[in-house]
């Protein structure tokens, strides 16, 4: 028999209950082994709810019992999970979390100790939710050597991007639909400022390269400046605007990482990738590309995911199932000032004089009902070059976004 204790009963958590009672039958003949909830960990009681009796407030009571050999951490933040979860893992017991912020700060650390007390610490969901990302990169593609990572990771984002192109609607209201919809939090900062795909893209990075790519170095912007007007010229382009969180390694060891709005081509993979759907992109020098896709986020997959690492733990019982590389040794971030790229330029109609001579061997585009501004594409040209010249033409330069 395994054991199972869940930390946190929300959304996820009682999700992951749902998903390993629901269907015991087929997790537990892919365990090898009956599998059942033993405890459910959660300062709240839950009367009327069918698993009440599994409803526990004092986590030594999971710590101090023998029989609880898996534990799902789906209670998020780094306070409490984190030092829950190193005492599982020092205790012997495997963890099994889709807290994205935790693995973005402590994975490695985490992953060391459950190695040397022979468990598992296993993460899956806190990437792509339902989409399977972190055990390809980790089992399926082992043989590869990963070049670059672009993706589509905060269904919140991708949702209003995707609304604000089909229906026209400003930002403000999109948001506001999304959050009675339930797809945004109410303080929504974390994912319109970018800072959930930030997370998840050190994740994804510090597995590519085996190092640490620390969340809090890597140039990070939102989708709050991002107007219809600019989905008007993206249109008039052939192209769409998405939140990229991106990755790419280079030859020294280095990562250059970034989160930020994109202009993309209509005919890229992930251009097709929306609402609340995620996509991940990735280049291997031997297999060239392959892109993961579906629901990122939600109750379900969510779980799913975390029940797909609870039976490979379930598998390993008393030796550590974790076959990635990512060392507490910090990764060198390149300096994005210094790449290059082109960079889409909306700017006051009066401004083209200007804007021509700030960016010499640029392009103009124009936009269907648009007299008011125009777009122009630059040249390729470093970063700090061109924040210097926009900063230098100020107001008039009304938005600027990187072209992908």
């Amino acid at each position: 028999m395994i054991h199972v204790a869940v930390l946190g009963y929300g959304t996820v958590g009682s999700g992951v209950v749902e998903v390993i009672e629901s269907n015991n039958e087929a997790v537990s003949a892919k365990a090898g082994e009956e599998m059942h909830v033993k405890y459910i960990l959660d300062l709240r009681d839950f009367p009327g709810d069918p698993y009440e009796d599994k409803v526990v407030h004092d986590f030594n009571v999971i710590l101090n019992d023998p029989d609880i050999s898996v534990v799902c951490e789906v209670m998020g933040g780094v306070g409490a999970a984190y030092q829950f979860t190193k005492q599982c893992l020092e205790a012997g017991k495997s963890v099994c979390t889709s807290n994205k912020e935790l693995v973005a700060k402590h994975g490695a650390e985490l992953l060391e100790i459950a190695k040397n007390k022979n468990c598992s610490y296993m993460f899956e969901a806190s990437v792509g939710g339902g989409i399977p990302i972190i055990r390809p990169i980790n089992k399926a593609l082992t043989a590869e050597k990963l070049e670059t990572i672009s993706a589509i990771l905060n269904g919140t984002t991708n949702y209003i991007l995707t609304k604000m192109e089909k229906e026209g609607a400003d930002y403000s209201e999109t948001l506001k639909k999304a959050q009675e919809l339930g797809y945004a939090e109410r303080n929504p900062e974390a994912d319109v400022e970018g800072h959930d795909a930030c997370r998840k893209i050190a994740i994804l990075s510090s597995l590519m390269v085996g190092k640490n790519v620390d969340s809090e170095k890597i140039y990070t912007e939102g989708i709050t400046k991002i107007t219809p007007a600019d989905f008007a010229y993206a249109k008039a382009a052939g192209m769409t605007i998405k939140l990229l969180a991106t990755s790419q390694a280079s030859d020294d060891g280095s990562v250059m990482a970034m989160v930020a709005p994109a202009l993309i081509s209509r005919e890229h993979p992930l251009a097709v990738v929306n609402d609340v759907f995620n996509g991940v992109f990735v280049t291997g020098n031997m297999l060239g590309d392959v892109m993961f896709y579906g629901r990122g986020a939600g109750k379900l997959p969510t779980a799913s995911a975390v029940v797909s690492d609870v039976i490979d733990c379930a598998r390993h019982i008393g030796r550590s199932s974790i076959v990635c590389i990512w060392d507490r040794e910090e990764a060198k971030l390149v300096d994005i000032s210094e790449t290059e790229k082109v960079f889409f330029v909306r700017a006051e109609a009066s401004a083209k004089a200007e804007v021509e001579a700030a960016f010499p061997g640029g392009k103009y585009l124009t936009a269907e009902g648009r007299t008011e501004d125009f777009g122009y594409f630059t040249a390729v040209m470093k970063e700090r070059e061109f924040e210097e010249k926009c900063a230098a033409l100020g107001e008039k330069i009304l938005n600027r976004i990187r072209v992908a």
